[in-house]
């Protein structure tokens, strides 16, 4: 089992992944299992970039379902395409088609626009991997409809019939945890949650993402970042938001952090604007001194 899951943490580190032994573990146990997998954790802290790395992993497709307030299942799951249906009505005028035969030609599969959800369980070329990001922001409804797909992996299209998945997908919900998740869907995942990284980790996660950065530029990021996350921010920087600035400096050739630097910078790490007027210069220059201690 020790060899598995560090063969799993080598894996992903070489899709620039940086996984702790429990983390590799839950995703080593969801591939395995087949079980879906709820990944919880602020924004930016690599919840959906773990889907995408998996599906590296494996070789395979990534379908991705974005949830939002009021996504209904029509636009996750299939809609049929009604100019095209409409045109073909329209030039079968004096065809000889009876009703029933030119229903049955328009409501067929060339005319169906699958949506992910449907995408993904009728992908012939292998399981993919089915990311439904955020789905915290879809409300109780669509929760109900997404944990009967997820049971069943099989959707009732009513003039088609049922429709099967033939490779089960893997699958990947995030949640950002603005609000609860019902306990039927939790009971149907495995579960994991994602903090903030340690400083080691953010460090080899700059490493292996930013190549550009040298070793004291990453240390000096990563010891700022938790700093940093220390304050009461009213948006808390994750880890993509590290990337992004040690991306930053690395384009303007800057190999140490100074409070000028990192003020002129401060957009890639700070999106709110009362945080932003926080910290000023001399607020910038206290924490880098802290960091530097």
């Amino acid at each position: 089992m020790k060899d598995e899951i560090r063969a799993m943490q080598e894996a992903m580190e070489r899709h620039g992944y940086i996984a702790e032994a429990p983390l590799a573990t839950v995703v080593h146990l969801a591939l395995s299992m087949r079980k879906p997998l709820l990944v919880e954790g602020d924004a930016g802290v690599g919840k959906t970039e773990l889907a995408k790395v998996l599906a590296a992993l494996l070789n395979t497709e990534l379908i991705r379902l974005q949830c939002y307030e009021g996504l209904d299942v029509a636009t996750a799951l299939y809609e049929w395409n009604y100019p095209r249906q409409l045109l073909h009505l329209k030039l079968s005028e004096g065809s000889g088609q009876s009703p029933a035969e030119l229903e049955h030609t328009i409501f067929g599969r060339d005319y169906l626009l699958e949506r992910p959800l449907l995408r993904a369980i009728t992908r012939k070329d292998g399981p993919p991997v089915l990311l439904v990001d955020e789905v915290d922001r879809a409300d109780d409804a669509f929760e109900a409809f997404l944990l009967e797909v997820l049971s069943d992996f099989q959707v009732t299209i009513p003039e088609l019939g049922t429709v099967k998945a033939g490779h089960v997908p893997y699958v990947v919900l995030t949640s950002n945890r603005t609000r609860e998740i019902g306990d039927a869907l939790r009971r149907r995942c495995l579960y994991l949650y994602v903090e903030h990284p340690s400083l080691e980790k953010e460090v080899r996660i700059l490493q292996a993402r930013v190549p550009g950065a040298s070793q004291a530029l990453a240390e000096a990021i990563g010891r700022f970042m938790q700093r940093l996350r220390a304050r009461p921010l009213s948006r808390m920087p994750g880890v993509a938001e590290t990337l992004d600035w040690a991306r930053a400096l690395v384009s303007l050739h800057r190999d140490r952090l100074d409070a000028d630097t990192v003020h002129a910078t401060l957009g890639c790490i700070i999106k709110d604007s009362a945080d932003a007027t926080d910290l000023d210069q001399p607020e910038i220059a206290a924490l880098l001194s802290e960091s530097a201690a």
